[in-house]
This record gives structure tokens, C-alpha cells and sequence, in this order.
């Protein structure tokens, strides 16, 4: 398998960390069972809730592009030097990014970001160069 394979593995992973860690701080927020009805009346979230929500968010948006990169560098066979780094650099700046959000670490949340889009750069020049 390759490094870039491995990396789209573990990410699935990662997604579920970041899916749990809004369930989470959602039940944390308003206990079990008001957490399990349709949620049709919600209380507004607290600072964990919304951080959570937010990252979880956030994640939704970068990941499709890294699974496409990943997807077109196999099938292209384009995969190499640049676009493994490029997915380990997303994949663990992604790691990082959750407990920074959650923290509340907003400058630091906003370099990692920029971080994990230079792994997607990479990504994308090393298939496309």
C-alpha cells in the first residue's frame, strides 16, 4: 500500500476522532437523553459544543480534497515524493487541529490550518507537475 493510501486509511480514523468529538461535547453539553431526541429545539452551545461543531466542520471541507488527491495520484500512478509529504502533512496537521480548536487556541489553530493546506498544495503539485 502506499504511503499516500496509508495515510487516506488512517484518515477515515481521524474523521470518526473529529465526529466523536463533537457526539461528545454535545452529550457532555446536555446529558444522554435530551442528546438522543430529533433535536428539533436545541440549546444554544457552549464554547466546547460550538469548537467542536466548528472543527468538525472545518474537517468536512478540507477532506474531499485530500481523498481526491489521493485517489487521482494512485490512479494516475503521479504518486511520489511531494505528494507523501503532502498527505502526512495534512493528516497530522489535521490531528493537530482538532485539540488547538477545542483549546481555543485561535492564532495556532489558524497556522496549522495554513499548515495542512500546504500538505494539499504539495499534494496537488506532485501529481500535477
Amino acid at each position: 500500500m502506499s504511503l499516500e493510501l496509508s495515510y487516506l486509511l488512517w484518515s477515515a480514523l481521524l474523521a470518526f476522532v473529529y465526529m466523536m468529538a463533537q457526539a461528545g461535547a454535545y452529550r457532555l453539553q446536555n446529558g444522554l437523553v435530551e442528546a438522543d431526541p430529533n433535536r428539533d429545539v436545541q440549546p444554544p452551545p457552549d464554547v466546547f459544543t460550538a469548537r467542536a461543531t466548528r472543527a468538525l466542520r472545518n474537517f468536512h471541507e478540507t477532506y474531499p480534497i485530500f481523498i481526491v488527491l489521493v485517489v487521482v495520484a494512485e490512479f494516475t500512478g503521479r504518486g511520489g515524493p511531494l505528494t507523501g509529504w503532502g498527505a502526512a502533512i495534512w493528516f497530522w496537521a489535521r490531528a493537530a487541529y482538532l485539540p488547538i480548536y477545542v483549546g481555543g487556541l485561535g492564532l495556532v489553530r489558524s497556522a496549522v490550518w495554513g499548515v495542512s493546506a500546504i500538505g494539499l498544495a504539495l499534494m496537488f503539485a506532485g501529481i500535477a507537475i
